[in-house]
């Protein structure tokens, strides 16, 4: 069944930057699974996914508009310490999450004080050409539910 809206799909993954380091890979965990036509990923790998099928492996080269967006340079913004979670001390280049209006977002620590600490709000990939090796394992039809929340429940979705 080829991959088009309102289906689920379940799919394997490495991306790679610019200069051909591999920044993450799912293979070794469970599978991704994303609800297909709701957004639910950036819209250059929606767009490379739309009408392949389960088995299927491809590469697909991401340009920044199509991924992560462009980094912009007034994104640095200074926050309390005791707001940024995922570690007791705090170091220049660690990643934290701040909870936002948009929910939980991962900053990059550009500089650590006292009581405060300067974040760069831009996404890691932001601004980079990401290459994806992407492995196709199952598609399936969306139940009515994944539907009405806009996203895949189960191994790899949201519950």
């Amino acid at each position: 069944m080829p991959i088009e809206k309102n289906q689920v799909v379940l799919f394997h993954y490495s991306v790679s930057d610019d200069q051909g380091t591999v920044v993450e890979d799912s293979r070794g965990g469970e599978p991704n699974a994303y609800l297909h036509g709701h957004g639910g990923i950036i819209p250059g790998l929606e767009e490379a996914l739309e009408g392949r099928e389960a088995g299927e492996s491809f590469s697909v080269t991401v340009s920044p508009e199509k991924g992560y967006g462009p980094r912009k340079a007034d994104a640095m913004q200074r926050v309390p310490i005791k707001h940024l979670t995922g570690a007791k001390r705090w170091k220049p280049g660690m990643i934290a999450q701040v909870k936002t209006e948009q929910g939980p977002r991962h900053v990059l620590v550009v500089k650590v004080g006292h009581k405060f600490a300067d974040v760069d709000t831009n996404h890691p990939m932001a601004g980079k050409t990401l290459v994806f090796d992407i492995d196709i394992v199952d598609v399936r039809a969306a139940e009515p539910e994944e539907i009405a929340h806009g996203h895949a429940h189960g191994p790899g979705g949201n519950h």
